[in-house]
């Protein structure tokens, strides 16, 4: 066998160069001196275009063919099947691109990030607007490379969730919002409990030493990885060995931190746990943006946000700031970090308004797309929304449509994955509990052992080797999403909370 090997040493190779693009991406967004972008633009576009014309070289493509050929006969669940899959899949959408636009996209997107950063700091969208005018033409470009579709986004969501389409989207998304909207209204009718003790001052320094704390606890290996401050957190994969998080810090919202810390370590414990013998390949990552999302949304919203969770870890949070906890308990903090609110900032938002957020997002991304919505309409067009989905409407663009940091970055189809992976990580919970038994008492003694050796062994060691709808079997023995099983588990622990 000899196409197989050197078709490793390629994409190995390609996957390096990934991997340092990925580095200068980190540092645009952590430690880089603000006035670098235009070089950085540059920089990660020059790697943009590398790579590109590396994937679709005439060389590599012959190298695809023959190894191709050379496994057929091995099992079609072998990393050499699987890889062969994955890389033909990315050779029929990169061939497509022209290396022009990928060079566009990349350096239009590194200036874009630039530009966002500013105009959220000052709240002004118009500093932002040109920017998106053009990540918004390309990425039209991009998909019509595609064509034929029903829908614009399909390329783009295809590119995050492996066959996704707003033909299969739309429905759920609507369904979900039917289920929602009746829960919230019985929410909001409910005595509501106090959170005003967390809005006093927490030391930014004990954040961020609690929040190191509980990632060592869920098993995130800092020898392998670090937390640093971002405007947005994020999660960067620079090979198996070196997986970095970041989190932002605010005074008067020290569970918005944790939360950030814990939704990050989750996507890492995802990549850190993938098999080593999938280093330096495409495999080397989540099964699908969906899957992703679903480790990061477990672990922010099944175990931060439980009652033994917190029994484990009050203690310890009010040794860190005894001040503003001096008169609180561990029912009065997991109340608190449960409340039900609609709020204007997705991250910071409860788990029954997240996916509305979500869905107020994808609905924008639409209709920019189609060319329904201009882009100087953009701002209002987000505030009514927000008032429709979430009855609020923001003060100032910051808090509205420059809080998310996607579109910068062309992320078009991105924001659908949130929600996928919040219906995926109840329907793995409860996979998980049927397996194992209840895992409060784990939670309690704060034991995250038997939960990551589940996630590890039914999901993360497989990385990217199978679809999502063949990797939802491997984990849950089914193959599609079922909304009903985060619905229940809604239903279940908001009547409980609320008293309804």
């Amino acid at each position: 066998m000899n196409a197989f090997p050197a078709l490793l040493a390629e994409i190995a190779l390609i996957q390096d160069l990934r991997s340092a693009a990925a580095l200068l991406d980190w540092d645009h967004q952590t430690y880089m001196p603000r006035n670098a972008a235009e070089d950085r633009a540059s920089q990660l576009a020059s790697l943009a275009s590398v790579i590109h014309e590396r994937e679709t070289a005439p060389g590599y493509a012959k190298h695809l063919e023959a190894a191709e050929k050379e496994v057929a006969d091995f099992p079609p669940d072998s990393l050499e099947r699987c890889l062969v899959r994955v890389l033909k899949r990315n050779f029929e959408k990169e061939s497509r691109v022209p290396a022009s636009l990928v060079r566009e996209l990349a350096e239009t997107s590194a200036n874009a990030h630039h530009a966002w950063a500013e105009a959220r700091e000052t709240s002004d969208f118009s500093l932002f607007a040109p920017f998106l005018e053009r990540l918004l033409d390309l990425a039209r470009r991009y998909a019509a490379l595609f064509a034929p579709y029903r829908n614009i986004c399909d390329p783009l969501l295809d590119n995050y969730e492996e066959g996704l389409t707003a033909q299969h989207l739309d429905p759920l998304f609507s369904g979900l919002q039917e289920k929602l909207v009746p829960l919230l209204r019985k929410i909001a009718a409910s005595p509501q409990p106090d959170d005003s003790f967390l809005r006093e001052n927490f030391d930014p320094a004990g954040q961020l030493r609690f929040s190191a704390e509980v990632l060592a606890r869920m098993g995130y290996d800092f020898t392998r990885g670090r937390q640093d401050l971002s405007v947005h957190p994020f999660t960067a994969s620079f090979g198996l060995n070196d997986v970095r998080i970041t989190t932002r810090v605010q005074p008067d919202a020290p569970l918005s931190s944790l939360l950030s810390s814990v939704h990050e370590g989750g996507h890492a414990l995802y990549e850190l746990g993938i098999d080593k013998k999938l280093n330096r390949t495409p495999l080397a990552n989540g099964a699908s943006l969906g899957f992703h999302e679903s480790q990061s949304r477990l672990w922010e919203n099944l175990v931060a946000r439980s009652l033994p969770f917190w029994e484990c870890f009050f203690p310890r949070f009010r040794e860190i700031f005894p001040g503003p906890l001096a008169d609180a308990d561990t029912a009065a903090v997991y109340r608190a970090i449960n409340k039900v609110t609609p709020s204007l900032i997705r991250t910071e938002a409860d788990e029954v308004t997240y996916n509305l957020h979500v869905m107020l997002r994808y609905e924008m991304e639409k209709e920019l797309l189609n060319g329904t919505l201009s882009v100087k309409d953009a701002p209002d067009a987000w505030n009514r929304k927000s008032m429709e989905y979430l009855g609020i409407e923001p003060g100032k663009d910051s808090l509205g449509i420059l809080q998310d940091i996607h579109w910068s970055m062309g992320s078009f189809g991105y924001f659908p994955t949130y929600a996928l992976g919040t219906l995926l990580s109840a329907q793995i919970w409860q996979t998980a509990e049927k397996e194992l038994g209840p895992l409060d008492a784990d939670l309690r003694a704060g034991n995250f052992a038997p939960l990551l050796d589940f996630l590890r062994s039914r999901l993360h060691v497989h990385g990217a080797m199978f679809t999502p709808q063949e990797t939802l079997r491997r984990v849950c023995g089914v193959t599609e999403i079922d909304p009903a099983c985060f619905l229940g588990y809604l239903e279940k622990k908001y009547s409980a909370l609320y008293g309804f």
